[in-house]
Protein backbone atom coordinates (compact mmCIF):
# COMPACT_ATOMS: atom_id res chain seq x y z
CA UNK A 1 0.00 0.00 0.00
CA UNK A 2 1.11 3.67 -1.17
CA UNK A 3 -0.31 6.63 1.78
CA UNK A 4 -0.32 10.37 -0.21
CA UNK A 5 -0.09 13.40 2.14
CA UNK A 6 -0.83 16.73 0.50
CA UNK A 7 -0.35 19.58 1.68
CA UNK A 8 0.19 23.63 1.15
CA UNK A 9 -3.47 24.59 -0.22
CA UNK A 10 -4.92 27.74 0.89
CA UNK A 11 -6.85 31.16 0.20
CA UNK A 12 -4.63 33.36 -2.26
CA UNK A 13 -5.71 36.42 -4.49
CA UNK A 14 -6.21 36.09 -8.19
CA UNK A 15 -2.58 36.87 -10.15
CA UNK A 16 -1.13 34.45 -6.82
CA UNK A 17 0.75 31.51 -6.50
CA UNK A 18 0.96 28.52 -4.11
CA UNK A 19 3.01 25.50 -4.20
CA UNK A 20 0.96 22.47 -3.09
CA UNK A 21 3.06 19.07 -2.09
CA UNK A 22 2.35 15.65 -2.15
CA UNK A 23 4.48 13.02 0.58
CA UNK A 24 4.38 9.44 -0.18
CA UNK A 25 5.10 6.48 1.98
CA UNK A 26 4.23 2.75 2.50
CA UNK A 27 5.63 0.68 -0.22
CA UNK A 28 7.09 3.52 -2.52
CA UNK A 29 10.60 2.01 -2.93
CA UNK A 30 9.51 -1.33 -4.11
CA UNK A 31 8.27 -0.11 -7.73
CA UNK A 32 8.69 2.88 -10.33
CA UNK A 33 5.70 5.44 -9.61
CA UNK A 34 4.08 7.50 -11.83
CA UNK A 35 2.36 10.39 -9.87
CA UNK A 36 -0.15 13.39 -10.73
CA UNK A 37 -2.39 15.76 -9.71
CA UNK A 38 -5.96 16.31 -10.24
CA UNK A 39 -8.81 18.61 -8.97
CA UNK A 40 -12.03 18.55 -8.45
CA UNK A 41 -14.38 21.68 -8.63
CA UNK A 42 -18.00 21.94 -6.46
CA UNK A 43 -20.53 19.97 -8.86
CA UNK A 44 -17.80 19.06 -11.66
CA UNK A 45 -15.85 16.28 -12.37
CA UNK A 46 -12.17 15.27 -10.92
CA UNK A 47 -9.98 16.53 -13.70
CA UNK A 48 -6.71 15.87 -14.63
CA UNK A 49 -4.26 18.70 -14.14
CA UNK A 50 -0.50 17.38 -14.67
CA UNK A 51 1.27 14.31 -14.35
CA UNK A 52 5.11 13.13 -13.95
CA UNK A 53 6.89 10.18 -14.73
CA UNK A 54 9.37 7.89 -12.46
CA UNK A 55 12.47 10.10 -13.04
CA UNK A 56 10.83 13.22 -13.36
CA UNK A 57 12.16 13.79 -17.11
CA UNK A 58 8.62 13.53 -18.77
CA UNK A 59 5.26 15.72 -17.35
CA UNK A 60 2.21 16.55 -18.94
CA UNK A 61 0.11 19.57 -18.22
CA UNK A 62 -3.65 19.90 -19.27
CA UNK A 63 -4.17 23.00 -21.55
CA UNK A 64 -6.16 24.96 -19.04
CA UNK A 65 -2.64 25.06 -17.00
CA UNK A 66 0.41 24.91 -19.46
CA UNK A 67 2.41 28.63 -18.74
CA UNK A 68 0.67 29.08 -15.11
CA UNK A 69 1.64 25.69 -13.36
CA UNK A 70 4.38 23.39 -13.27
CA UNK A 71 4.57 19.39 -11.41
CA UNK A 72 8.05 17.92 -10.30
CA UNK A 73 9.09 15.93 -7.96
CA UNK A 74 12.40 14.80 -5.42
CA UNK A 75 12.25 10.94 -5.75
CA UNK A 76 14.68 11.02 -2.31
CA UNK A 77 12.30 13.20 -0.52
CA UNK A 78 9.53 10.92 -2.12
CA UNK A 79 7.62 13.80 -2.40
CA UNK A 80 6.04 15.65 -5.63
CA UNK A 81 5.38 19.12 -6.39
CA UNK A 82 2.99 21.17 -7.85
CA UNK A 83 3.79 25.01 -8.62
CA UNK A 84 0.98 26.86 -9.45
CA UNK A 85 1.41 30.94 -10.84
CA UNK A 86 -0.91 32.87 -12.09
CA UNK A 87 -3.79 31.56 -10.31
CA UNK A 88 -7.14 32.03 -11.57
CA UNK A 89 -10.45 31.87 -9.51
CA UNK A 90 -11.72 29.04 -12.04
CA UNK A 91 -8.10 27.11 -10.51
CA UNK A 92 -10.39 26.66 -7.27
CA UNK A 93 -10.85 23.21 -6.46
CA UNK A 94 -9.82 20.30 -4.40
CA UNK A 95 -6.39 19.27 -5.84
CA UNK A 96 -5.73 15.48 -5.31
CA UNK A 97 -2.36 13.87 -5.44
CA UNK A 98 -2.55 10.14 -7.26
CA UNK A 99 0.12 7.33 -7.68
CA UNK A 100 0.34 4.32 -9.63
CA UNK A 101 2.95 2.14 -10.38
CA UNK A 102 4.72 3.31 -13.70
CA UNK A 103 7.46 4.50 -15.67
CA UNK A 104 5.88 6.68 -17.51
CA UNK A 105 3.21 9.55 -17.95
CA UNK A 106 -0.22 8.69 -16.74
CA UNK A 107 -3.06 11.35 -17.22
CA UNK A 108 -6.42 9.01 -16.67
CA UNK A 109 -8.21 8.91 -13.45
CA UNK A 110 -8.70 5.06 -14.22
CA UNK A 111 -5.17 4.93 -14.25
CA UNK A 112 -4.16 5.36 -11.06
CA UNK A 113 -4.58 3.48 -8.37
CA UNK A 114 -3.40 5.19 -4.80
CA UNK A 115 -5.17 8.66 -4.24
CA UNK A 116 -4.78 11.59 -1.31
CA UNK A 117 -7.13 12.85 0.58
CA UNK A 118 -7.51 16.33 -1.29
CA UNK A 119 -6.22 19.75 -0.71
CA UNK A 120 -8.21 23.06 -0.93
CA UNK A 121 -7.14 26.12 -2.98
CA UNK A 122 -9.13 28.72 -3.20
CA UNK A 123 -9.00 31.64 -5.56
CA UNK A 124 -10.51 34.79 -5.01
CA UNK A 125 -11.08 37.56 -7.65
Amino acid sequence: QVQLVESGGGLVQAGGSLRLSCAASGRTSSSAMGMGWFRQAPGKEREFVAAVSWSGGTTSLADSVKGRFTISRDNAKKTMYLQMNSLKPEDTAVYYCAAAVSWVVLTTRAQYDYWGQGTQVTVSS
